[in-house]
């Protein structure tokens, strides 16, 4: 009986094992598909937050299940990867990384990888540190506002050291993974800067930088530079050097400072100013002020907060300001613009404070020029340096300060003559800068032609310029597409320099025709290599060297060739192109500059200047941290951001203006002037 049943039995074992062997076959392959389709579908989910390589013991990806990414800036999150037991890792990271990441792909167009688009923005991702952790698996914020569970993906040995969060990024191959992960790389040593990171750094020096009066934000010092024991006059608000802070905040939304800055400046206008028993002309706006805390009158024991202000009496080389007034005017229209709070223009003092400036501005002299006559050093370049007479920087801010006026001005009996005389004035101002400052490579080869001596009312060579004038330099530099605003005209003089600010501001508020404005850009990206080169921009070009350096300079050894004002490069500049390049619709100008500025300014510290021809060090004498280096980097940031909020800076072409250039005689012959035209001014 027993050897009739262990056959079967034996049959039954056998076909039970080959059973198994059968099943354990056909799962396989179906578990395979699973997780291969589980992790396609996966890997539509997944966001890359580059970070630096974690130590490797097991997979690196990491796969949000959340839906909710939104964090609290001030949140830190602690993403976890989940792994056996075993093999645990977890990455700290900011929440300025998420929101960041989340940023560039809501920017990103359908179908643009993400390396593309990075390579194309310029916008560099924030780099977190990675550090195992044994914790659970999971994403926790910091207040308990909810938690990610992470999962691991099995994919590819070539894409690992790359940690995901969450957005919706669609990988293309291994190959642009591999490009990918060098991006981090280069991130991570610093060979690529962080943009986000440089933007919050430049916030946090310039909310630094604030001075309070009274409780109350006032201005920004110049330069707040930990290394400087010689603080001079940094430690001071200087109007001009506050105009990009007070964009920057403006931009931002916090408009009690600039108000403050406005209001305050004011009530200095009205100051006594005394040097050497002579005081100039009402108007005057200080140069710079500081906040001084002296003892109380009548008790010793107590203080008081007083505004100190300088309006180049103590100044290096005792020369006032002429541009503080017109910036102040330019600052006032913004406010009004961004805030959209018109009072503060409409106040009486503030009234008073414009016409003040006006009346000082547009006073009869002994010139016979429409252009505003200052002496040396009177604007952004304060010392010697050959721009006495009518240089381009003060008839660019002069003629913007006008057409400001002109617009926040209200209209009552008493300043009737004053806005004609305004009106007047932006005629002819506009006629004459737009006439005889311009040069380009036509206009270049008419001045080598020029005849000299000529003593008639329709005289080609009005200004007796002689053609031995032209520089050796500018015939070589001069590009056959392009032009510029020389730096400055006077009778038998004209100084052929490209001078930035003047150039661009002539950009920003239309002195400069379209076609000029676009030729201005046009030659900026033909001499790039010259004007912004290593760190943007160029105050000036060329250099003074040599025997001109002696003689105009007088021997300046701050002054020194491509050094400070004589062709240093001032990264503060970056918002004054920002905003042509904004009005002439061709931003990318401006975007490439701020790429270029952000590979190391951060890094070298905020300086004032750079020096040598191609900006490759750091002044000599450069202040560090200095404030409107900061500004200017934000202003033209949040610019890039939003070209819209230009239009606070940019005043267009006037069409009553443009006719009355036509219908103008510039060259109408002598005689006798109308005496019922008579301004009182």
């Amino acid at each position: 009986m027993l050897w009739t049943t262990l056959p079967r039995v034996m049959l039954l074992l056998l076909f039970f094992f080959f059973s198994l062997v059968l099943v354990a076959y056909l799962v396989k392959p179906l578990r395979s598909f699973f997780q291969s389709d589980m992790s396609l579908g996966a890997s539509k989910a997944v966001v890359q937050v580059l970070c630096r390589p974690v130590t490797q013991t097991g997979y690196s990806e990491y796969l949000v299940n959340s839906s909710d990414l939104t964090l609290h800036s001030t949140f830190q999150v602690k993403c976890v990867k989940k792994k056996p037991p075993r093999h645990r890792h977890s990455i700290r990271c900011s929440s300025m990384l998420l929101s960041q990441l989340r940023r560039i792909h809501q920017l990103r167009p359908m179908g643009v990888s993400l390396v593309n688009y990075m390579n194309y923005s310029g916008s560099w991702l924030q780099t977190c540190k990675c550090q195992q952790s044994e914790s659970a698996s999971g994403i926790t914020a910091g207040d308990g506002n909810g938690a990610w569970f992470v999962n691991n993906i099995e994919t590819s040995n070539s894409v690992n050291n790359l940690a995901n969060a969450k957005s919706i990024i669609e990988f293309q191959d291994v190959q642009q993974l591999k490009q990918e992960k060098v991006l981090t790389s280069k991130i991570a040593n610093g060979t690529i800067p962080d943009s986000f990171s440089i933007e919050e750094e430049a916030w946090d020096l310039l909310r630094e930088s604030i001075v309070h009066y009274c409780g109350s934000p006032i201005g920004t010092i110049a330069a707040k530079d930990p290394t400087s024991s010689n603080v001079l006059n940094y430690d001071q608000v200087f109007i001009r050097d506050f105009i990009p802070s007070g964009i920057a905040f403006l931009l931002k939304g916090e408009h009690d400072i600039v108000r403050n800055f406005i209001l305050y400046t004011l009530q200095l206008q009205s100051w006594e100013k005394t040097m050497d028993c002579h005081s100039p002309g009402q108007g005057l706006m200080p140069a710079s002020f500081k906040v001084r805390t002296v003892p109380l009158d009548g008790d010793d024991s107590a203080t008081e907060e007083v505004l100190d202000p300088d309006f180049g009496e103590a100044a290096i080389g005792r020369v006032a300001p002429v541009d503080s007034g017109l910036w102040w005017i330019i600052l006032l229209r913004a406010y009004g613009k961004c805030s959209g709070d018109l009072s503060v223009q409409e106040r009486i003092d503030v009234q008073t404070g414009i016409k003040m400036i006006l009346r000082l501005c547009l006073a009869d002299g002994f010139d016979m020029f429409p252009t505003l006559l200052v002496t040396d050093g009177s604007c952004m370049i304060d010392r010697r340096m050959g721009i006495h007479g009518h240089p381009l920087e003060i008839q660019a801010l002069f003629y913007s300060a006008l057409l400001c006026a002109r617009e926040m001005l209200t209209p009552e009996d008493g300043s009737a003559d004053l806005i004609r005389a305004l009106n007047n004035r932006l005629v002819a101002l506009s006629f004459h800068i737009r006439e005889y400052y311009w040069i380009d490579m036509k206009k270049l080869n008419e001045i080598y032609r020029y005849k000299t001596e000529e003593y008639s009312y329709d005289a080609v060579n009005k200004f007796n310029i002689y053609p031995d004038q032209i520089s050796p330099w500018l015939v070589e530099w001069m590009p056959n597409k392009g032009g510029y605003l020389i730096g400055n005209l006077q009778p038998a003089h004209m100084d052929f320099r490209f001078f930035s600010l003047g150039n661009l501001w002539s950009v920003v508020n239309s002195l400069a025709t379209m076609e000029q404005s676009h030729a201005i850009l046009d030659l900026i990206e033909a001499k790039w290599s010259d004007l912004v080169a290593e760190m943007p921009f160029k105050i000036c070009y060329p250099a003074l060297e040599g025997q001109e350096w002696q003689i105009i300079t007088g021997s300046d050894p701050k002054n020194t060739p491509w050094s400070y004002h004589n062709a240093g490069s001032w990264p503060t500049l970056l918002w004054q192109l920002t905003v042509a390049c904004i009005k002439m619709n061709r931003p990318h100008i401006a975007a490439k500059a701020v790429e270029i500025a952000e590979r190391r300014i951060s890094r070298d510290k905020w300086p004032e200047y750079y020096d040598t021809k191609r900006s490759r060090f750091i002044g000599k004498q450069s202040r560090l941290f200095q404030t409107w280096s900061i500004a200017g980097y934000l202003v033209a940031k949040l610019l890039l951001t939003d070209p819209s909020k230009a239009n606070i800076l940019i005043t267009e072409e006037d069409s009553e203006l443009v006719n009355a250039l036509i219908t103008a005689n510039p060259r109408g012959k002598r005689g006798r002037k109308n005496l019922k035209q008579t301004y009182i001014v």
